[in-house]
């Protein structure tokens, strides 16, 4: 049975309602799930670890007498690196290197240690960067795992400097997964417990007497774990509410449509809100894509899923031209945005809105998941518009630097009284005033 993935022409009168209606969605609050989470949390902060084991042997089937005893110790973290098998390993740890590698290239470009200048009469003004002291990041567990979610939320955060990084990952019945806490090793991760969900949101952001509360929480989970980190927002710092994952890719037709098909499933089996879009100049190119879609989904071992996908949230447009490609593509301000074309960079050079670019036909968005090196934490639901991806700056604050000099005083003074008697704080002013000679 053929997908019925919509096909839409950007020529089209309706063509603008019909994006904006496709692009759309709903991400309001599920109110039993607010509820459930803000009881949770309330819970977990009056009762501490003696909530976190109520509700972990509640929903994750795990039995504990103490959180302490939820703890995994860094000997069976190493353990778990050494039993993986040689070409795993090797994978791991490559992924980890070139994570790594990208990270610390970044600390470095956006400066990490700060600056400080001097004015003519011997004012220094700077700003001092120094990192979070200790955040918490979360795992999923359950039905997936995702060690490259370990290494892309806690390799920045070591590389910046952060002192502590306390991972949690729920494990369903006692079963951990080995690769992740492979990973974890692999990244430096400092502690790692096994709870999850709205609880461990709550232990991270409060504290209790086990964990000490952290001062950001970063990494994806489901929507207790979304709701959570939106209410212990400014207790701690969270990196982002993220939605479905997204690609949006721009094609000139050269590319084999058995790639750009696949890139599309790519997407798309992440989950049945997942978003992909292609758009292309060449009509006939757009039919050959779908054509492909149509012969390799039944081999995908989550087809209903690329189905639904699609089906639902997918399309497959055609454009005047490649720059009108690139409109379109500002106005979505995707998540993934593959390039797929000759010149990549000269259409990339377009580009004002997106989480992640993958340029030319063999940058696919899958190698950006795992190991190609910047970070994979991007944002959602047209927020790269404004937001970016997670790196070394997110574990860093920055202090402002202000060492007024004696000859200084006597200027700036002037001007700062002026402008406090003019906003009607006197004290404002009389302070600078006390220092004038």
């Amino acid at each position: 049975m053929n997908i019925a993935i919509r096909k839409l022409d950007a020529a089209a009168d309706d063509f603008a309602a019909t994006l904006k209606a496709l692009l759309a969605f709903d991400a309001s609050e599920d109110a039993a799930i607010e509820r459930a989470t803000a009881d949770i949390l309330a819970d977990v902060r009056v009762r501490g670890d003696a909530a976190v084991l109520d509700y972990t042997q509640r929903f994750d089937r795990l039995s504990a007498d103490s959180v302490a005893a939820l703890e995994i110790g860094a000997e069976e973290l190493q353990a778990a690196l050494a039993q993986l098998p040689a070409a795993r390993r090797a994978a791991l740890q490559t992924a980890a290197d070139r994570v790594r590698a990208y990270h610390e290239r970044q600390k470095q470009e956006c400066g990490s240690d700060g600056f400080l200048y001097t004015e003519a009469d011997g004012t220094v003004l700077g700003q001092k960067v120094t990192p979070l002291d200790r955040v918490g990041i979360y795992v999923p567990g359950g039905k997936a795992a995702y060690p490259s979610s370990v290494l892309m939320n806690a390799i920045p955060a070591k590389v910046a400097g952060v002192a502590q990084v306390v991972m949690v990952v729920p494990t369903p019945d006692g079963v951990r997964n080995q690769l992740v806490l492979a990973a974890a090793a692999m990244a430096g991760v400092d502690r790692v417990f096994t709870m999850g969900g709205a609880q461990a949101v709550g232990a991270l952001a409060y504290g209790t007497a086990t964990i000490a509360a952290v001062d950001k929480i970063v990494g994806p989970g489901n929507a207790y774990v979304a709701a959570a980190k939106r209410r212990v927002f400014g207790t701690v710092g969270i990196d982002m509410i993220a939605g479905p994952s997204e690609i949006l890719i721009v094609c000139d037709g050269s590319t084999d449509p058995d790639w750009i098909a696949m890139d599309l499933f790519s997407q798309a089996e992440h989950d049945e809100l997942a978003q992909s879009i292609l758009l292309c100049p060449d009509a006939a190119y757009l039919e050959q894509v779908e054509a492909s879609i149509n012969r390799l989904l039944p081999t995908m071992p989550r087809a209903d899923v690329i189905r639904t996908s699609l089906t639902n949230r997918g399309a497959l447009i055609k454009v005047r031209d490649m720059q009108q490609a690139c409109d379109i593509a500002n106005q979505i301000a995707p998540e993934h945005l593959e390039i797929s074309t000759e010149q990549p960079q000269y259409w990339a050079d377009r580009i004002r809105h997106a989480g992640a670019m993958f340029l030319g036909r063999f940058s696919s968005e899958a190698l950006g998941d795992y190991c190609a090196g910047p970070n994979h934490v991007l944002p959602t639901s047209r927020t790269a518009r404004f937001s970016s991806p997670l790196g070394v700056y997110d574990f860093q604050k920055r202090s402002s630097i202000i060492h007024v000099s004696e000859a200084g005083a006597q200027t700036l003074g002037r001007v700062a009284a002026e402008l406090a008697y003019g906003e009607g704080l006197q004290a404002h002013a009389r302070s600078a005033e006390l220092r004038l000679k």
